[in-house]
């Protein structure tokens, strides 16, 4: 099957990776050929929810990285971002980006800094958000606050402690599973 576009770009903070963002780099893989990754700097987190819980910026690259060689994936860049825009603001090649229902209005703002700068458009593509059991989307904020696992699962409260609902006694860290 070819592909649609040689080179895209999908970005994000990628903690605690989850179904959500490996259905967002999957897709990505799929259309093009080479895959950008704009990875949020730690100076960049402060504002989330959560931000004190978010894995520090070299955390987040290694399971990225995990992720890419437990998948075979090998055409890719991984780039430390330190704004919304990222160098998809700048890179004329990008043809499009990879971007779920919830951040689409990013990839508008994207494409408009792109035109101002006298550069293409690029194609935006997206994906549907990846359900919860707890509700309408996994979110790496759901995880650190200790609701959910990597997978969507609700995570039971024992005497104030939280535990994993899938009977993992293994010690598997979690979101470990970096496979599609």
């Amino acid at each position: 099957m070819g592909k649609n576009f040689r080179k895209v770009v999908v970005g994000g903070t990628f903690d605690r990776l989850h179904l959500g963002h490996k259905a967002l780099l999957r897709r990505a893989f799929e259309i093009g050929e080479y895959v950008y990754i704009g990875l949020t700097s730690d100076e960049m987190i402060g504002g989330k929810p959560h931000a004190e819980k978010i894995l520090p910026y070299e955390f987040r690259l290694r399971d990225l990285l995990k992720f890419m060689e437990v998948n075979g994936y090998q055409n890719y860049r991984i780039m430390k971002i330190d704004n919304a825009i990222g160098f998809a603001g700048e890179m004329k090649s990008l043809e499009a980006i990879v971007v779920s229902e919830e951040t689409y209005k990013g990839a508008v703002l994207v494409n408009k800094v792109r035109e101002e700068r006298g550069l293409k458009a690029l194609q935006i593509v997206t994906i549907p958000l990846v359900k919860s059991s707890l509700g309408p989307k996994i979110s790496s904020t759901l995880i650190r606050a200790g609701l959910i696992d990597p997978f969507g699962r609700p995570r039971k409260t024992f005497k104030g402690k939280t535990h994993d609902t899938n009977g993992d006694t293994h010690g598997k860290a979690e979101g470990t599973d970096y496979s599609d």
